[in-house]
């Protein structure tokens, strides 16, 4: 099984919003055939494992990482007829599949056609595998990664809001990387004008070409108070931009956003701000399963404060700011409590280049 995730790794950021799926066929202790799901309307990584096996698939064991399908509302033909017929005796599933339309389904399926079923091999793994999928299934929302860079002691900017770059460059590469596997990334309209960020996807020793794969560049601005020429409204043949506004918003921004070619959601308000759990809901219609933050102090607080983050991921750089004026990670107010404080769970910390990297789920 854990052969089956690494071939499943090899559709991070492409699969999106089908999950990660990898799968083998073993015969006699044997690799005859083995497969992975690569994007939405390509072969399931059972069918493309079971075809390579061809012949050899009968009498064999499958194993795969996600529990296979069985319904018609998709793209592809449903994974349990074939594997049926390919003649295998035993499948082992690492996991349930979440979508009500497969969970206990498709292993059942299986099951009434006479083959030995085994579910639960490596069940944590892959489940972590494919957390963005899960919680997207379960909530209609996207999993939201909140991500910082900042100084050991919690400032992301200066008194003056320089804040390039606190970081080391391994830092930043791995930022794009992850840039790179996520389906959008999301900044506040104060991110913007302070440090009209272009938030794509970049590749090479300079960070300089486009990734093959970019995320959909999502700006929250409640006014429309964006610049025509931001960065983030460029280049929409290789990212396109989403900015997400309210009714308050000035209809002659909107039509020079939409001469631009900007596509915009207008979403309620609340307390003058875009609703940020409807931005969310709206996100996950559109198939958004994974959602980068890479917003400022305040944008991190009110996402914080909706309680829609679902993961924090801190760069530290080795330096001290300190001064009342310099710019925390967090914005808002602070909690007169400990008690109220928020705790991350499974935390994690490895260092990259000269920075450590603090990481846990909430």
């Amino acid at each position: 099984m854990t052969q089956a995730l690494r071939l499943a790794a090899k559709g991070r950021g492409t699969t999106s919003p089908n999950p990660m799926v990898g799968a083998l066929v073993v015969y006699q202790g044997q690799i005859v055939g083995q497969g992975f799901h690569l994007r939405p309307g390509h072969p399931h990584a059972e069918i493309l494992a079971l075809r390579r096996a061809g012949n050899s698939a009968r009498g064999a064991t499958l194993y795969v990482t996600l529990e296979p399908c069985c319904h018609l509302k998709k793209r592809t033909p449903p994974c349990v007829p074939e594997i049926v017929r390919s003649g295998v005796r035993r499948v082992v599933i690492a996991m349930y599949d979440p979508n009500p339309l497969v969970k206990g389904r498709g292993a059942a399926a299986l099951r009434r056609a006479g083959l030995s079923v085994t579910i639960g091999v490596a069940r944590q793994e892959a489940e972590e595998f494919n957390k963005a999928y899960c919680h997207w299934i379960k909530t209609n929302r996207p999993y939201v990664m909140l991500k910082a860079g900042m100084t050991l002691d919690g400032q992301i900017a200066t008194a003056t809001g320089e804040s390039r770059w606190i970081t080391s460059k391994p830092s930043r590469k791995e930022v794009h990387q992850l840039r790179g596997q996520v389906d959008a990334a999301l900044v506040g309209v104060g991110t913007v004008l302070s440090d009209n960020p272009s938030l794509t996807a970049r590749i090479g020793p300079r960070l300089n070409k486009f990734a093959l794969r970019q995320p959909l560049r999502v700006v929250v601005d409640s006014r429309l108070r964006i610049p025509l020429k931001a960065q983030i409204l460029s280049r929409q043949n290789k990212a396109r931009t989403l900015v997400a506004t309210t009714s308050v918003a000035p209809p002659a921004r909107r039509s020079a956003l939409q001469k631009k070619g900007i596509e915009m959601i207008t979403l309620p308000a609340v307390h003058g701000h875009v609703s940020l759990p409807t931005l969310l809901k709206e996100l996950g219609r559109r198939g958004i399963i994974s959602l980068l933050v890479e917003g400022g102090s305040e944008m991190n607080a009110a996402l914080l404060k909706a309680k829609v983050v679902n993961h924090v991921r801190l760069y530290m750089a080795p330096m001290l700011l300190g001064g009342r004026n310099a710019k925390g990670v967090i914005g808002g107010k602070s909690p007169a409590r400990l008690v109220q404080a928020l705790k991350l769970r499974h935390v994690r910390m490895r260092s990259v280049g000269g920075d450590f990297v603090v990481e846990g789920d909430l």
